[in-house]
């Protein structure tokens, strides 16, 4: 058995930020596999075939990969960012459970990538000095009641909380529903980053708090990031901040 598995994550979208262990990796690659735009990020020689797919086929996408490495093929799943944060690492794993015994044989490899979580906020200065936590606002693989009792519980710990897929046209309303839950939780004057696109052409960044924080600033693209009780902004004389969380925190 020749062929080989290799789950790529290719940073936030700027080559720049994209690791040299994926671009190794990348450049063995025969095959790549993956959601459309994320394919199509990848430049590779004509003769690497591409396999491009809806976002919501990330089981049947990955038992094609493993099928194509059972034929010799050494394939690049590839995801944005790092591909074990809501990426496809957990899906390809997931089909080598629940499939042929020959796949769990096969020579599979995660290769590490940067998080937008990470990216944004280098971006923004430190908002993840302290403690955190990275959530889905999407409720298409668990119950919407299950996402608000997290946002809930982890507001109430006072973890800094980086809300991924935050609003969507197939969910226009749950960011809304969501800043809403958090402002019974926290108070008013926490600050709230929303970061479009970091590192890419079209990057926006926009500094609020929860207060005054809109649902509709944010799309598919947006990372928001909700601070805690440890955060602060510094103003800039350029009208800008910085957003940081101290690391100490004091007793309650």
């Amino acid at each position: 058995m020749t062929g080989s598995v290799s789950i790529i994550g290719l940073g936030p979208g700027n080559v720049l930020q994209r690791t040299p262990q994926a671009v190794q990796a990348l450049s063995r690659a025969t095959d790549l596999v993956g959601y459309g735009p994320y394919v199509q990020r990848v430049e590779a020689p004509a003769s690497v075939v591409r396999h491009c797919s809806d976002n919501r086929e990330e089981l049947d996408r990955a038992r094609h990969a493993l099928e194509l490495a059972m034929q010799g093929r050494h394939v690049a799943v590839v995801s944005g960012g790092d591909a074990g944060v809501f990426g496809m690492a957990s899906a390809v794993f997931e089909a080598v459970d629940h499939g042929p015994q020959t796949w769990r044989a096969l020579d599979i490899t995660v290769v590490p990538g940067v998080s937008a979580v990470l990216a944004a906020a280098a971006r923004l200065g430190a908002p993840l000095g302290g403690d955190f936590c990275v959530m889905s606002l999407s409720d298409n693989l668990k119950p919407w009641q299950v996402v608000l009792r997290r946002l809930a519980l982890a507001a109430d710990a006072g973890f800094v909380i980086a809300l991924y897929n935050p609003r969507s046209k197939a969910r226009p309303t749950q960011l809304g529903e969501a800043l809403d839950h958090l402002r019974v939780c926290l108070p008013g004057s926490v600050p709230i980053a929303f970061a479009r696109a970091i590192g890419r052409a079209d990057e926006a960044v926009r500094l609020t708090t929860l207060a005054e924080a809109d649902a509709t600033w944010a799309d598919m693209s947006t990372l928001v990031l909700i601070g805690g009780a440890a955060s602060h902004l510094i103003p800039r004389p350029d009208g800008g901040a910085w957003f940081y969380t101290s690391r100490k925190v004091e007793a309650v």
